[in-house]
């Protein structure tokens, strides 16, 4: 009885431990909403050609980046810039593409803390960020983008 009675109390010891130790990080409702809202200011402001919808969605630094092939097959990165994002957007942006060919397909792969990843998926590529919530905001600070077969560059 002793030996049953001092196995439980080391148990209850070691499960109260690990929670005691357990990230308290949860992601409420209203973070999921807010990183969903951002990618979709990012994705719809691109459609629109709304440059402060895009800008809103935007770190100041951030980088998106394409990882392509030269004309001698060697791999190249190519990076543009928020305010390089910004402009192309205000200079019209996706309006060109039908309204019934803008995919607006956002999936929130992951959140920890005050960083996300987000997959979206567009007309010609596939755009995979990273968001960070800055200053009580969440924003795009990275974009991987790749091509859908067939988009070209």
């Amino acid at each position: 009885m002793l030996r049953q009675t001092l196995l439980r109390s080391a148990i209850l010891s070691l499960a109260a431990a690990a929670l005691a130790h357990a990230p308290a990080r949860a992601q409420s409702a209203a973070d999921s909403a807010a990183i969903r809202a951002t990618a979709l200011d990012y994705v719809e402001g691109w459609y629109t050609g709304d440059a402060d919808r895009m800008d809103r969605a935007l770190s100041a630094d951030l980088a998106k980046r394409i990882v392509y092939s030269d004309s001698t097959g060697r791999s190249r990165l190519s990076q543009m810039s928020a305010m390089g994002l910004v402009r192309g957007t205000r200079a019209g942006g996706g309006k060109d593409t039908p309204a019934d060919k803008q995919e607006k397909e956002i999936r929130i792969l992951d959140i920890f803390g005050n960083a996300a990843s987000v997959r979206s998926t567009m007309s010609g590529w596939v755009d995979y960020m990273h968001l960070a919530k800055f200053n009580r905001r969440w924003v795009i600070v990275n974009v991987l983008w790749e091509l859908k077969p067939g988009a070209g560059h």
